[in-house]
């Protein structure tokens, strides 16, 4: 049986049709599915502008541009793998730690299935309950963590989690494996100049803005791949990596971050990774008035789809 397919731009016109990622089929859950494209819309966990409750309605909606050939690899993901929207986790938007149970709870029942989770978010809380999730399955897998924030706080304002805790409380817990961590494009001020240093001394590989300003990303995709090998690995994309030229619309943007180029770069090369699920997180659509940050969004999940085992490249 032919793999679902986008619903194309000739059947129905763009401005049309379900409002599902790349205007594919929705499904209620995630059986019988490769992939599994999954929204989590939640802003409780964020500490600075909110928003991003609205981020998976506007990464659908501007993914209705996306077509289903990656012209600049050739890789024909719907040819070789089942997926669909099987739309949004029904979180508690009164209460943060509800929500983490349930979203736990979801990503079991998803990962049971047999289904690789793609997220769209959703504020970045929502990694820390999907990773408890894949440990289940996986152990401690490997992380690539591209942001602009290294996510490790001890608490904010007394709370163990929201979305500047996930990565401390992950490795506290043991869902990570420490020194298959990569952390891409941190950078701004700091409460402490050791402030991106605790991570290093756990393990993690920290690779500031600063030292990939003006360069092609291939090379370091590389050495991630060569780091993690076989190992299962979580790919968690904050839009915030983006500088806010490419992407303002986003609860706590820094300037001087990676391009849209970049980006993809970082991405693509990554390919051949054994890949477990991806998330895109803190798309703040009250701040994105153009809809570029959500459409960028959009073609930056599409492209972790592409490179997922099982994709065929023509």
């Amino acid at each position: 049986m032919m793999p679902n397919q986008p619903l194309g731009g000739n059947e129905m016109p763009r401005f049309g049709g379900p409002n599902t990622f790349m205007r594919l089929p929705a499904a209620k859950d995630a059986e019988g599915l490769d992939v599994a494209f999954v929204g989590v819309p939640m802003d409780i966990g964020a500490s600075w502008r909110s928003g991003t409750r609205f981020g998976p309605k506007a990464i659908r909606a501007e993914s209705a541009m996306l077509r289903p050939y990656n012209m600049g690899t050739g890789a024909a993901p719907f040819d070789g793998l089942q997926c669909a929207d099987i739309g949004d986790v029904a979180i508690n938007t009164f209460d943060l730690k509800d929500s983490v149970l349930r979203i736990t709870k979801a990503y079991d029942a998803i990962l049971t299935s047999g289904a690789l989770p793609m997220t769209m978010g959703g504020d970045h809380t929502l990694t820390l309950p999907i990773l408890r999730a894949i440990a289940k399955k996986h152990g401690p897998v490997a992380l690539v963590h591209v942001d602009a924030h290294a996510d490790i706080n001890e608490h904010m304002f007394g709370e163990a989690i929201a979305h500047g805790t996930p990565f401390r409380r992950a490795y506290e817990e043991g869902l990570i494996n420490p020194q298959k961590v990569w952390q891409i494009g941190l950078r701004g001020t700091g409460y402490t100049a050791e402030d991106f240093n605790e991570a290093r001394g756990w393990g993690f590989n920290v690779v500031q803005a600063e030292e990939i300003w003006q360069k092609p990303l291939g090379p370091l995709a590389e050495q991630v791949k060569a780091q993690i090998g076989e190992t299962p690995v979580y790919i968690t994309y904050d839009i915030d990596s983006l500088d806010p030229a490419y992407a303002p619309g986003t609860g706590t943007p820094e300037i001087c971050g990676l391009t849209t180029p970049q980006a993809v770069q970082l991405i693509r090369g990554l390919r051949g990774l054994n890949i477990v699920g991806c998330d895109l997180v803190e798309v703040s659509p009250p701040y994105d008035t153009s809809g570029n940050t959500a459409l960028t969004a959009a073609n930056l999940l599409y492209e972790m789809l592409c490179i997922l085992p099982g994709v065929p490249v023509r």
